[in-house]
C-alpha cells in the first residue's frame, strides 16, 4: 500500500501537472534531498518514538564548519568534506548523550518539544559558528562551488556538477543506509530494538549505545542533505528546514508508516517531484499545500483502520505529564488552607485588575495578548493534555476565528459577543473535520494532518490572493453589547480578561464532569474505557471540537485587539511555537497555558534583549530538563509540598503529597527479614 500511494502521486502528477522530462529529474533531486531528511526521521523514530524536528540543523553545523574550512582556511574540497563528515558522526553523538538520553524514560511529547528547542540551539550555533574564524564571511543563501566544471541540458534545465553529484550520491547514501541495517550486526540490533527497546534490553542488546548510533547516522543523512543542497539552492537561512519542506518530509512519514524506510524514500521522491511539478505549471506554487494535505487525508481514509504493532506499542509514550492531584477534602475543609486559597485568589484578582493602570498603552495591549495566547494555549491543553491527541495546527483555526470574527463585526454588524459565539462555533466545526481523519490512524498522525491543514489554511485559503472575501481593512472595536466600549487598551484588557476567567472556569467545569473524566480515561487507556462503553469516536471528537472552539474565539479576540488581519501572526510555524509554549507551562493544567504565554511571549515582549535567550533553545531544555512538568507542574508541586506540612501538622493522612515533613523510616535490620517473610506467608 505505501508503494501504491508513491505511484498514486507520480500518476496524478502525469495527468494534471505534467512537466517535462528536465523538470521532472529536477523533482527527482529535489525529492531524494526530502528522502534522506525523512529517513534520518524515521531512524530517530524507530529508536526513540519522536520525531526529530532539528533534523535538518543537524546537517547544517558540520555543512558550515566546511565551509569555513575551504573558505578561511582554504582547505581542499575532499579533506573538507571528509572533515564535515566526521564533525556530523561526532555532534549527533554528543547531542544524543548529553541531551535525548536525560529523556531517555520521559514521555515521548516532551522529547518532541525538546526537540524544537534542540532546532534553535543548533540553527543559532550555525549562525555564530563564522565567528569562530572572525567577521566577513557572510554564509546565508551562500551556494557552494562545484568540485569539478560540468554541465547536462536535458530540454531547457541545465544541470551543473552539483546536480550531478546529488544524482549520485544520494542514492548511494539511501542504498548504503537499507544495507547496514539489513546486513550489519549493528543494523539487525537497531532494527530489533526499535520493535521494544526494553525487550531488546533483556535479551542484551545495547540499547542506548545503538541511539547513539542511530543519533550519528542521522546527522550524517542530515549533513549530506544539506551539503547537497548548498550546492543546488544554497545554504538555508535560520532554521534548516521551511515549514514546507518540514511537511513534505512528514508527510513521506506518515504515508510511509513512520517505520518502512523504502516506502518513505519512495514517498519523499514521488513528493518532491509533484512539488516541482506544480511549482512548474501552476500560477503559484502556494497550489502545493492544499494539495499536499488532502494528498495526506486521502492516504489516511483509504488506510486499513487499526494501527501496527510499532503503533500500538508507541500510543502510549506520547502521554503528556501526570495530572494534578485535587487537594484532598479533608485539607479542603481547614481553615488556614481556605485562607490561603481566598488570599491567593483575592491577591491575583486585585493585581490583573489594576495591572492596566499601572502599564503604558504598548504594554497594556502586550498584557492583553498574553491574555489571548493564554487561550489559544487552553485549546492545546484540552486536545493533547486531556485528550492526549498531538495537534500543530492550532494557529490555522486561531486564524478562521480572527477572519469570521471580523466579517462578523464589520461587514455583519454583529456585536463582538456574537461575533465570539460565531468564530467559536466555526472553529468547533472545522477542527471536528479536521480530526475525523486521524480517528482511523494512532500516535502522530494527527499532527501531521493539523500541520499540513494549517499550511494549507494560512497560505491558500486565507489568502487574498485567492480568495477575495478576507478582510482587508481597519477592524474597528465596536461597543460590546452596544453599551460599554472597549477602543480603548484598557477596555480591551479587561475584555479579554474577562473571556480568559471565563474560559478557565469553564474548562474546570467540564475537568469535573463526565466528559473531562472521560477523556482522561481515554487518555490513559483506551481499551479499558471502551470496556466499561465509552465511546472513543465520540470523546474525540468533542475534544476537538471544544479546541477548535477555544483556538477560534481567541483568534477573533487577536484580530480585534490587532485591528487587522495580517498574515505574521497566523504563520504555521507559530503553531509550533504555541505548542511548545504550552508543554513548558504544563499542558495538562490550564494554568499551565496562562505560565507558557507568561513566559514565552513574556520574555519577548517584556524583557530587554539579552535576556531574552531564556525563552529560546536553551531555555526550552532547560525547563524541560529541570522541570518534566512543565512551570505548573513547578506551581503544584509547592502547593503540594505545603500542604503536606500542613497535614503533618494537623495528623492528617493526605496520602499521594509530598512527604518531607514527616518522620523518616525506620532502619531494617537485615536479620528481621527472614521472620518477616515467613509472617506474610503464614497471612490467610
Amino acid at each position: 500500500m505505501p508503494y501504491l500511494l508513491a505511484l498514486a502521486i507520480v500518476v496524478i502528477q502525469q495527468l494534471f501537472f505534467g512537466v517535462p522530462f528536465g523538470i521532472f529529474v529536477r523533482g527527482v533531486i529535489v525529492g531524494l534531498l526530502t528522502a534522506l531528511i525523512a529517513l534520518g526521521m524515521a531512524l530517530t523514530y524507530r529508536s526513540n518514538r519522536f520525531v526529530n524536528f532539528a533534523q535538518g540543523d543537524l546537517g547544517t553545523v558540520p555543512v558550515v564548519l566546511m565551509v569555513m574550512l575551504m573558505t578561511a582556511w582554504h582547505w581542499s574540497y575532499g579533506l573538507s568534506l571528509a572533515a564535515g563528515i566526521v564533525g556530523a558522526i561526532v555532534l549527533g553523538a554528543v547531542v544524543e548523550l548529553v541531551i535525548i538520553r536525560r529523556f531517555f524514560r520521559s514521555p515521548r511529547l516532551l522529547l518532541t518539544v525538546a526537540s524544537l528547542g534542540l532546532s534553535q540551539l543548533l540553527a543559532a550555533s550555525a549562525l555564530l559558528m563564522p565567528k569562530l574564524w572572525g567577521a566577513g564571511f557572510p554564509l546565508l543563501g551562500k551556494r557552494l562551488d562545484p568540485p569539478f566544471d560540468a554541465e547536462i541540458e536535458l530540454g531547457t534545465v541545465v544541470f551543473n556538477a552539483n546536480d550531478m553529484i546529488a544524482v549520485v550520491v544520494a542514492p548511494i547514501a539511501l542504498i548504503a543506509l537499507a544495507l547496514f541495517l539489513r546486513r550489519s550486526n549493528f543494523g539487525v540490533a537497531i532494527r530489533a530494538s526499535a520493535d521494544s527497546a526494553d525487550n531488546a534490553s533483556l535479551l542484551g542488546v545495547p540499547v542506548k549505545r545503538l541511539q547513539t548510533v542511530v543519533w550519528s547516522i542521522s546527522a550524517v543523512l542530515a549533513f549530506i542533505a544539506i551539503f547537497l543542497r548548498a550546492g543546488i539552492v544554497g545554504l538555508p537561512i535560520a532554521s534548516a528546514l521551511s515549514v514546507g519542506v518540514l511537511l513534505r518530509a512528514l508527510g513521506a512519514l506518515v504515508l510511509g508508516r513512520m517505520t518502512n524506510l523504502p516506502a518513505i524514500a519512495a514517498n519523499a521522491v514521488a513528493l518532491g517531484v509533484l512539488e516541482v511539478a506544480v511549482s512548474f505549471t501552476a500560477d503559484s506554487p502556494l497550489y502545493l499545500d492544499p494539495i499536499l494535505a488532502a494528498i495526506i487525508v486521502a492516504a489516511l481514509f483509504l488506510s486499513r483502520r487499526g494501527a501496527e504493532r510499532v503503533d500500538e506499542g508507541s500510543v502510549s509514550t506520547w502521554r503528556s505529564a501526570d495530572d494534578v492531584r485535587p487537594v484532598p477534602a479533608e485539607l479542603a475543609r481547614l481553615p488556614i488552607v481556605r485562607a490561603a486559597r481566598y488570599s491567593v485568589l483575592g491577591v491575583c484578582t486585585v493585581a490583573l485588575l489594576v495591572l492596566p493602570q499601572l502599564l503604558s498603552v504598548d504594554r497594556s495591549l502586550k498584557a492583553s495578548a498574553l491574555g489571548i495566547y493564554a487561550i489559544l494555549g487552553l485549546s492545546i491543553v484540552v486536545l493533547t493534555g486531556w485528550a492526549g491527541q498531538v495537534s500543530l495546527g492550532q494557529i490555522a483555526f486561531f486564524a478562521i476565528g480572527a477572519t469570521f470574527g471580523a466579517k462578523a463585526t464589520e461587514e455583519w454588524g454583529l456585536d463582538l459577543s456574537l461575533a465570539l459565539l460565531l468564530s467559536a462555533g466555526v472553529g468547533a466545526v472545522v477542527a471536528v473535520a479536521v480530526g475525523l481523519p486521524a480517528l482511523r490512524r494512532r500516535g502522530f498522525y494527527l499532527a501531521v494532518i493539523t500541520l499540513a491543514f494549517s499550511l494549507a489554511t494560512t497560505s491558500y485559503f486565507l489568502n487574498r490572493d485567492f480568495f477575495d472575501w478576507v478582510p482587508t481593512q481597519r477592524i474597528p472595536r465596536p461597543a460590546l453589547f452596544g453599551r460599554i466600549g472597549i477602543d480603548s487598551p484598557t477596555g480591551m484588557y479587561y475584555v479579554v480578561l474577562a473571556v480568559l476567567v471565563g474560559c478557565l472556569v469553564g474548562l474546570r467545569g467540564v475537568r469535573e464532569s463526565r466528559t473531562g473524566r472521560a477523556l482522561l480515561a481515554m487518555r490513559d487507556n483506551e481499551k479499558g474505557a471502551q470496556a466499561y462503553g465509552l465511546n472513543a469516536t465520540r470523546t474525540r471528537l468533542v475534544a476537538f471540537a471544544l479546541s477548535g472552539a477555544l483556538a477560534s474565539l481567541a483568534g477573533c479576540l487577536f484580530v480585534h485587539h490587532q485591528q487587522a488581519v495580517g498574515s505574521q501572526p497566523y504563520q504555521p510555524f507559530q503553531s509550533l511555537i504555541v505548542f511548545t509554549m504550552v508543554i513548558i507551562g504544563g499542558v495538562t493544567v490550564p494554568l499551565g497555558a496562562v505560565l507558557g504565554a507568561l513566559y514565552v511571549q513574556g520574555t519577548q515582549w517584556f524583557l530587554p534583549t539579552e535576556w531574552q535567550f531564556v525563552a529560546s533553545g536553551i531555555g526550552v531544555l532547560g525547563i524541560l530538563l529541570l522541570l518534566p512538568g512543565g512551570l505548573g507542574g513547578l506551581v503544584y508541586r509547592i502547593r503540594d509540598r505545603w500542604l503536606a506540612y500542613v497535614a503533618s501538622r494537623h495528623h492528617i493522612d493526605a496520602p499521594g503529597l509530598a512527604t518531607t515533613a514527616q518522620e523518616p523510616p525506620p532502619d531494617i535490620d537485615p536479620e528481621d527479614i527472614p521472620l518477616a517473610e515467613e509472617q506474610l506467608a503464614a497471612r490467610p
